[in-house]
């Protein structure tokens, strides 16, 4: 909901500047419309626009990497878990409990990732309304130690089930790092302060924008078509910033399918 208001956001400041531009070009003495002047305008326009091209190039291929990354881990913490549980699965009937608290873990990371989807519910799991939305939350951190210490606890007196244990170990580790992968990712850096100076630069172009052309429908569509398109290129930018949250939000799929599987 956010990311929609600030693209409408763009999308009123945008229009409001160009028509300034319009309305200032109107109100101006015919000597300040002179060639010279408007010349010097649209070199400076030119330069406005340069700068403002490459910034928002290189800020939308940041965003975009930063989103594919933040949802290849994702999808790399689901299949971690759900190896760990096909790993507890080997070591027989003393860790069921400890699946069923990585069952408890997984649903209530989902209820508290994405709250406006359908919740799972595991019997036993922890209420996800107190829950932190982003980062890392108290709870399923104490979860994920339960787990973790009932796997340390485990001592097969048989070399495979030694073998096992060892290797459940070793995924136990490979889920953390993955979790705190996935924690990392919700803490990008503040985009406000390039937000707000990237607005300005857009403002005063079209402001040029408007004081440069001519009064006439065809003109006016042109600029208002660059109006809508500037602002959906800064309302992708700031929407692909919340990876969790948005239009493009990363989806829950591949938790979901995680914890079917070791529901199974």
């Amino acid at each position: 909901m956010t990311e929609l208001l600030y693209g409408l956001g763009f999308l009123a400041l945008l229009s409001l500047s160009a028509l300034a531009g319009m309305h200032l070009r109107k109100r101006l003495p015919t000597e300040h419309l002179s060639s010279e002047n408007m010349e010097a305008v649209r070199m400076m326009t030119g330069l406005l626009v340069t700068f403002a091209a490459l910034v928002l190039s290189l800020q939308l291929s940041r965003a975009r990497s930063a989103y594919d990354g933040a949802s290849r881990n994702r999808a790399a913490y689901a299949s971690e878990l759900a190896r760990l549980d096909q790993c507890l699965r080997g070591l027989g009937a003393p860790m069921e409990q400890t699946r069923l608290r990585l069952r408890q873990y997984t649903a209530a990371v989902i209820a508290s990732t994405w709250p406006d989807e359908p919740k799972p519910t595991i019997e036993g799991m922890p209420d996800p309304k107190g829950m932190a939305l982003r980062g890392e939350d108290a709870s399923l951190a104490r979860l994920m130690s339960e787990v973790g210490l009932a796997i340390d606890a485990a001592a097969p007196s048989d070399h495979t089930g030694a073998n096992t244990a060892a290797r459940c170990r070793a995924a136990y580790e490979a889920a953390l790092q993955g979790r705190w992968a996935v924690i990392e990712d919700t803490h990008a850096p503040s985009g406000n302060v390039f937000t707000a100076i990237i607005s300005l630069w857009l403002a005063l172009v079209f402001v040029s924008f408007g004081l440069q052309i001519p009064r006439r429908r065809v003109t006016a569509m042109v600029l208002g078509i660059g109006v809508v398109s500037v602002s959906s290129v800064m309302f992708v930018i700031v929407d692909l910033d919340t990876p969790y949250g948005g239009f493009f939000g990363i989806p829950s799929t591949a938790m979901r399918e995680a914890l079917a599987d070791m529901s199974r």
